[in-house]
């Protein structure tokens, strides 16, 4: 698959930004800490059910010292609502002491910081710079791994390949927003499976989109 030239990816983006105004994050959080809590909880969680669970959560615990001060099985059965929730105990306890330790009790704001604390990789770490910080990152998720390489936009094996690739296309400016739009769109229409191709505003722009139409199958 070739890569799209720069002006039908920005009419992809245009149309994304036009569709899905005000495109944000769907995580509540009150401060940098929190999102990072909630972005490793919401791994094969939804974001619906993160906020479930941390409705709660962030009432009885409300700083780094509060989590590390818990053992992996107390904070495990108060995430048991989310997936993979032992796991992710103790990636948060371990988190939140990394931050005591190293970082004085704040969320590091830099790439290397966040990926040195654990149950932080790649993707979480740029949510956290973009949303937290309004450092520009591209942060490449399942949804945006999926309907990029549905729209022709990126062709990377591997996210990180992803990500890179997008942030050659892609206007540095428009990072945190073009994970939210690709994001979206994956939630609303380009479903892993059965995808709405039929009727959807970018079925034009995609090889899939454009295969359907070409076979009379979908909307003209």
């Amino acid at each position: 698959m070739e890569s799209p030239s720069p002006v039908a990816a920005r009419r992809i983006l245009e149309k994304l930004a036009r569709h899905y105004p005000g495109a944000r994050t769907e995580l509540k959080y009150g401060n940098a800490f929190q999102l990072l809590v909630a972005v490793i909880l919401s791994a094969q969680t939804t974001d619906k059910q993160v906020n479930r669970v941390t409705a709660g959560l962030f009432q009885k615990y409300k700083s780094p010292a509060d989590f590390a001060s818990l053992t992996e099985e107390e904070l495990a059965g108060e995430i048991k609502g989310c997936g993979l929730f032992r796991t992710k105990a103790r990636s948060i306890i371990g988190a939140s002491r990394r931050i005591l330790t190293e970082y004085r009790g704040q969320v590091p704001d830099t790439l290397e910081g966040l990926l040195s604390l654990p149950g932080v990789g790649q993707k979480t770490a740029n949510v956290v710079l973009s949303t937290a910080f309004a450092i520009p990152a591209l942060a490449v998720d399942t949804h945006v791994f999926r309907v990029s390489a549905r729209l022709g936009l990126a062709r990377g094996k591997t996210p990180e390949e992803t990500e890179e690739q997008l942030k050659r296309l892609i206007p540095r400016k428009d990072w945190k927003e073009a994970h939210h739009w690709l994001i979206l769109h994956g939630r609303r229409l380009c479903f892993a499976r059965n995808p709405r191709c039929p009727g959807c505003f970018l079925q034009h722009e995609c090889p899939q989109g454009r295969k359907l139409l070409s076979q009379g199958l979908a909307d003209r």
